[in-house]
C-alpha cells in the first residue's frame, strides 16, 4: 500500500508529464510490492501531485535557482508499511524515483542531475493503515497485492516483526499497544 506524494514547483510539471511521471512512479510503486503487478497491487499504487508556488519554496535559504539542479525542485514522500522493505530496497527505491523525475523532466545529462530531488520513505506503523472505514494490516495488504510468501522479501517482513515482538515482549508492553505489530508471526505466513 505505497503511496507518492510529489511536491514541485507549481506549473513545472504539466498534465501530459504528470502523466508520464505517474506511470513511471507507478512501475516503481509496484516493484516495491515485491513485483506484485496485480489488480489489488495496482489499486494500492497511488501518485499524488502537490504544486508548491515558486515563491514558497527555498532552498538554502533562497528561493531562486542558485542551489538547484536539474531538473529542479522536487520532494518525493513514500508512505509505505512498517516493515515492509530493508535497507536495500529502500535505497532501490531512491534510486528508481530519482532516475524516474529525470527521465520525465530532463536534466539527465547536466552535473549533479536530480541533485534537488528528494525521496523521503515515512513508515507508517503497523495497524495505522485503514480503508472502508477499517483498519487494514500487513498481512492483508500483502495478501491483496498478492506478495509471494515464499520468497527472501516474505521471510524479511516475518523476522522483522519477530523481533518486534519479542523487544515489546522483553520490556513489558501491554498485549494490545494499538497495533504496533501484527498479532503473530504465524498469521503474516498463513
Amino acid at each position: 500500500m505505497p503511496i507518492m506524494q510529489v511536491y514541485h514547483v507549481e506549473d513545472a510539471l504539466d498534465t501530459a508529464t504528470k502523466e508520464q511521471l505517474a506511470q513511471r512512479l507507478t512501475d516503481v510503486l509496484i516493484a516495491m510490492e515485491g513485483g506484485a503487478d496485480t489488480t489489488g497491487g495496482r489499486a494500492f499504487a497511488w501518485v499524488l501531485f502537490t504544486p508548491i508556488k515558486s515563491g514558497d519554496w527555498f532552498i538554502g535559504g533562497r528561493r531562486d535557482e542558485q542551489f538547484v539542479h536539474p531538473p529542479g525542485r522536487f520532494l518525493v514522500h513514500v508512505a509505505i508499511p512498517e516493515g515492509y522493505m530493508n535497507a536495500q530496497y529502500k535505497s532501490e527505491v531512491h534510486a528508481k524515483v530519482n532516475a524516474a523525475i529525470v527521465a520525465v523532466a530532463g536534466g539527465h545529462e547536466a552535473p549533479n542531475a536530480g541533485g534537488s530531488i528528494l525521496v523521503v520513505i515515512d513508515e507508517v506503523t503497523e495497524g495505522n493503515w485503514g480503508a472502508a472505514g477499517r483498519t487494514i494490516s500487513l498481512t492483508a495488504i500483502a495478501e491483496t497485492v498478492g506478495l509471494p510468501k515464499g520468497g527472501d522479501r516474505f521471510e524479511w517482513i516475518q523476522s522483522y516483526f519477530a523481533a518486534k515482538r519479542r523487544q515489546v515482549e522483553a520490556f513489558g508492553y501491554p498485549a494490545d499497544i494499538g497495533g504496533l505489530t501484527p498479532p503473530s508471526a504465524a498469521n503474516i505466513a498463513a
